[in-house]
């Protein structure tokens, strides 16, 4: 097939989670023979963060990491899409592209195109911005791709769609695996942004109390950490170290004997079960987990076997130690996580179900077509 993808950015990962998946998907495509054009807005906001605090370089050492890997920039106003899409079979637009846009391609499908065009949905604006997200018009869509069952449940409940499949993000093993040689450097490390003020006070309770009150040797990467934020590490005793680009996490988390799952509010209180990305990448690395609370509720994974659960920071003070101080038990859970990551949740497996989708859609047309990035 060729795959035509729009998504906010392919190259930086700069407070954008979406380009973890992205990268494994179209990986996996590209394994599997079918051609894929990548397509990111020029001046978009994560690839301009990323070079305005880093320059170049993350750019430059993104394509080293994945040399099979290319994305092209495009300015809204001249976009061709009888050009991009010419000879497309499949389309994926996400929900972080412009308005504009995605009506935009839907009525070129709608005029013009026989490939099969589906919406990503892979946020929680469709509880915290749903006026945002109500106003994407989907006419000329085939259906949406929804990160967890509780958003295809709006989508379904409020008209938006007619139709609307759950897929779930998911680790991409070619990147995300254990690395037991590497020597421990510590004992926790968080990997997450802490932006818009959307699980502070958890922070607080399950990462910088109970590290301070334990004394581990903690490492904190991300971005978007506010002086305040950075203070509350330093005095916990807590090394914080910045933006870290995704390849490198596998390792980083082989340095640790622990890390944790401290999910935004949105998906503890009105989308449980989504779980993010992160979650997947950690188990897929053979690292033990501990999540603050979270309500898996399409039983993804099981709790207590796959991962460690701290209902509250007392909790959270319980679990570190058990795992910091039992190394049969540690390696029990991250086995445990690894192996159901391998067994469902690579993207081997969502690719899988995406190919599904389309067979759903419409069987593939034939047409042959060169393979890899174009």
């Amino acid at each position: 097939m060729r795959v035509v993808m729009f998504y906010h950015s392919l190259v930086s990962d700069w407070n954008h989670g979406n380009a973890h998946f992205l990268r494994g998907v179209a990986s996996e495509l590209l394994e599997r023979g079918h051609q894929v054009r990548m397509l990111e807005p020029k001046g978009g906001w994560s690839r301009a963060n990323l070079t305005e605090e880093y320059g170049q370089a993350p750019v430059e050492t993104f394509h080293r990491a994945y040399p099979r890997l290319r994305s092209y920039e495009y300015e809204l106003d001249s976009l061709d899409l009888d050009r991009e899409l010419d000879g497309a079979d499949l389309v994926l637009v996400h929900e972080w592209n412009e308005h504009s846009l995605v009506e935009r391609i839907g009525s070129h499908r709608l005029r013009s195109g026989d490939y099969r065009l589906l919406f990503h949905d892979t946020h929680h604006r469709s509880v915290t911005d749903s006026a945002s997200m109500a106003a994407y018009e989907l006419e000329g869509y085939d259906g949406v791709l929804a990160f967890g069952e509780p958003v295809r449940e709006i989508y379904v409940r409020r008209g938006w769609a007619n139709r609307v499949w759950t897929w779930h993000e998911a680790a991409d093993t070619r990147v995300f695996q254990p690395l037991p040689d590497k020597t421990k450097r510590g004992d926790l490390v968080w990997i997450g942004n802490w932006g818009d003020d959307e699980r502070t006070a958890e922070l607080y309770e399950f990462l910088i109390q109970p590290v301070h009150a334990l004394g581990l040797k903690t490492e904190v990467f991300g971005v978007r950490y506010p002086q305040f934020a950075r203070h509350a590490l330093s005095a916990a005793g807590i090394r914080y170290g910045g933006w870290l680009p995704n390849y490198r996490v596998p390792e980083t988390f082989a340095q640790f004997r622990v890390t944790l799952h401290i999910p935004r509010r949105p998906y503890v209180e009105a989308l449980p079960g989504i779980p993010t990305i992160r979650p997947f990448e950690a188990m897929a690395c053979g690292i033990p987990l501990i999540s603050a609370p979270w309500n898996d509720v399409e039983g993804l994974f099981e709790a207590g076997t796959d991962y460690l659960v701290a209902r509250n920071g007392a909790e959270m003070r319980l679990q570190l130690q058990r795992v910091v101080n039992d190394p049969e038990m540690a390696r029990t859970v991250a086995q445990s996580g690894y192996r159901r990551i391998l067994a469902r949740h690579t993207c081997e497996h969502r690719v899988d179900e995406l190919l599904r989708i389309c067979m759903e859609i419409h069987p593939v047309k034939k047409r042959p077509v060169t393979t890899g990035i174009v």
